[in-house]
């Protein structure tokens, strides 16, 4: 085919016929028809950027657009792309696309050529994190730095690098530093704070001995048991071991300053779930169902392409599905909704009331008290049954008067 500039919207349909006709062929690098593809290609973005207004999506997000329309998992896209780790890697930028990919996800699942071509947006090597943003004394203080305040006061970078370094290269970071779109709160986080208690949260995982997740081991079911636990003494504890045994590192670190963090989702690698838990308030039933709303996370977000989720539970979940969806699951763990409707419970709002209902399932008071101020929206209900006071000191090893 002659390269010649696009000029019109019948010049550029042929072009793009081409294209597809050229991916369908799967030329080998560096052949004659792969110089082609190239040149088109290149046509093409230049067209498409003197007319029309809104670009096309770069390949991820045409995929990722693609997998929320037709409800795809990682899982789905293994004929198109490959293994697993090929899939994470491919949805968090790490590794472009080949042209054997580009044809099974062009013919496969419908995504036009031009946008599966499209060069993806560059890194921004060029922003570094200033030290100046981050609470170095603080974090100091709590034990996280292994630095001097006079390192702090004149070589910060170093500091800040040492420490943010632990868990993974710069460019990592700068992405987990740009995960606003994923964070749930009512109130701007102070996004490096953010960072360095994930940071921390992550470090600590990496020490624990946790067993080999396997994905879809996270079910209804599987939480129903872990709730069980909740009436046992050092109910936390026994939790953050049961989950050990399922491959899930549960990690607690109280936030920062700015941060109004309940809890976080986060997948390390491509196979390495974490719960990071604040405890920000000191409540049974708070513990509890945010500990499930982040295993909700993990058992049907954290396998979309999003290695984060940071939540204040305090608000509401702000329109978005996956937020409504993993309140949803959070609730149906701990109370099941046809449990709920025939107990009394969901009628009057007395001690007695909560208390058979926490009988009737083998789960703490506590719980079955926060699911009566929950419905109710009336958090002055039961005060003596949400368990004020009992989670923190199922954590020694944290020192909670540091914040």
């Amino acid at each position: 085919m002659r390269l010649e500039p696009i000029r019109s919207e019948s010049d550029y349909t042929r072009v793009l016929g081409r294209i597809e006709q050229l991916i369908d062929r799967t030329p080998l690098p560096g052949s004659l028809e792969a110089q082609e593809l190239e040149a088109l290609t290149a046509l093409v973005q230049n067209y498409e950027s003197r007319n029309y207004p809104t670009e096309p999506p770069d390949p991820v997000d045409a995929l990722l657009f693609r997998m929320e329309q037709q409800n795809l998992s990682h899982r789905d896209l293994i004929p198109f792309i490959g293994s697993r780790s090929k899939i994470s890697e491919v949805l968090s930028r790490k590794r472009p696309l080949t042209l054997s990919m580009i044809r099974a996800l062009h013919f496969g699942l419908g995504i036009p050529a031009s946008s599966l071509l499209r060069e993806p947006p560059r890194p921004d090597d060029t922003r570094e994190f200033d030290p100046t943003d981050f609470p170095l004394s603080l974090m100091l203080k709590r034990g996280w730095l292994n630095a001097t305040e006079w390192e702090i006061k004149h070589r910060p970078a170093d500091v800040l690098d040492g420490f943010l370094t632990r868990v993974g290269s710069r460019s990592q970071l700068r992405s987990a530093y740009k995960q606003s779109e994923h964070i749930r709160s009512g109130r701007s986080m102070d996004e490096p704070a953010l960072l360095a208690w994930t940071v921390r949260v992550v470090a600590k995982a990496q020490e624990l001995s946790v067993a080999t997740y396997k994905v879809g081991s996270v079910t209804l079911e599987l939480m129903h048991s872990l709730a069980k636990l909740s009436v046992k003494p050092d109910a936390p504890a026994l939790a953050q071991r049961f989950l050990s045994e399922n491959g899930i590192a549960l990690c607690v670190e109280p936030h920062l300053p700015q941060t109004y963090l309940d809890g976080a989702a986060v997948l390390l690698d491509s196979d390495r779930p974490v719960v990071g838990m604040t405890v920000r308030y000191d409540r049974v039933d708070n513990f509890w169902f945010t500990l499930m709303h982040e295993l909700a996370h993990i058992c049907c977000h954290l396998d979309s392409g999003i290695s984060v989720f940071y939540d204040d539970l305090e608000v509401g979940s702000q329109n978005s599905s996956r937020e409504k969806e993993a309140d949803t699951i959070a609730r149906e763990a701990l109370i099941p909704a046809e449990v709920w409707k025939a107990s009394p419970a969901s009628k009057l709002p007395t001690p007695e009331a909560a208390e058979h209902l926490a009988r009737k399932l083998g789960i703490h008071p506590a719980i079955a008290a926060g699911r009566i101020r929950y419905e109710r929206k009336n958090y002055r209900l039961l005060p003596h049954l949400v368990g004020s006071g009992d989670i923190r000191r199922c954590f020694p090893e944290v020192d909670w008067s540091i914040q």
